[in-house]
């Protein structure tokens, strides 16, 4: 059973929401953020999206935006991408792993050869978020081959017509955009949340992953009670990103990034079962 798959089962055993982690490979620089990521399980997380960095990144805001660019910048590429997660499971074989990002550099690298690399470097999942369900066989078909899950995202424009495309052949979970526009920009409204995701539940029995404008503990808990998974990302950049412009040691961002998504992972964690006030 894939990784994913045994994190959500085992959520599910303990009726908790799962708690998804974002960072950037390669932000601010490779050493920093394969310490990050090494660090992320151990402050609650459940389960790390890895960002491929990619310099136009349509779908992410401005937080993102600049991390990519601090990335490449940093001389991040998509071969060392996949190299930090070879070096993230020497440490630790069970958290799962998703590498996100966009088509340009997956085609470059070549679909086939970046399913097998991604897979023998102890990948779970990929996201690739402007490959729609239509044109996404010639990577899905390798990832399937090679044990990866193919993510797909569901948005609020995501009509009843339309969700079965988007679910069909879809696997690990399914990642909700809780808004509509660009990640980071606005606060997900909960109700608003909750019936979408009744619906999306009522056509698969893939958990639902909810993105996209969580950026502090109450927004997560809120998510939490009613989603299988919450995904921050935007925020979590956002705090590399001050400590980083602050000259911040190595050992000191990784510190207070781990505080920081230690408090988000025990809202997620401790949310269900709590009426919001």
């Amino acid at each position: 059973m894939n990784r994913i798959d045994q994190r959500f089962a085992a959520l599910k055993q303990k009726n908790q929401a799962g708690f998804v982690a974002f960072i950037t490979a390669g932000d601010p620089d490779e050493a920093t953020s394969l310490a990050l990521m090494k660090a992320l399980p151990k402050a609650g997380v459940d389960i790390i999206e890895l960002g491929m960095a990619f310099t136009d990144p349509m779908a992410d805001g401005p937080a993102i935006q600049a991390a990519d660019l601090r990335a490449l910048a940093s001389g991040i590429t998509l071969a060392k991408t996949l190299n930090m997660v070879r070096e993230f499971r020497k440490s630790d074989s069970t958290t799962p792993v998703v590498l996100m990002g966009y088509t340009n550099p997956v085609y470059r690298y070549g679909f086939e050869k970046f399913a097998k690399d991604a897979a023998q470097s102890g990948a779970d999942g990929l996201i690739v978020v402007d490959l729609p369900p239509e044109e996404d066989e010639e990577l899905r078909g390798p990832a399937k081959a090679a044990g990866l899950h193919v993510i797909r995202l569901a948005t609020p424009t995501t009509d009843d017509k339309r969700l079965p495309v988007v679910l069909k052949d879809s696997g690990g979970f399914l990642y909700y955009v809780s808004i509509t526009g660009i990640t980071g920009a606005a606060r997900p409204d909960e109700e608003r949340v909750r019936k979408a995701i009744e619906r999306i539940q009522k056509s698969t029995k893939l958990p639902v992953a909810v993105g996209f404008g969580v950026k502090d503990a109450e927004s997560a808990a809120a998510i939490a009670r009613t989603a299988d998974a919450v995904v921050v990302g935007s925020a979590i950049v956002q705090q590399i990103a001050e400590l980083v412009k602050k000259k911040m040691p190595r050992g000191q961002i990784v510190e207070k990034v781990s505080a920081f998504v230690e408090i988000l992972t025990r809202a997620t964690h401790g949310a269900r079962g709590k009426v919001a006030a």
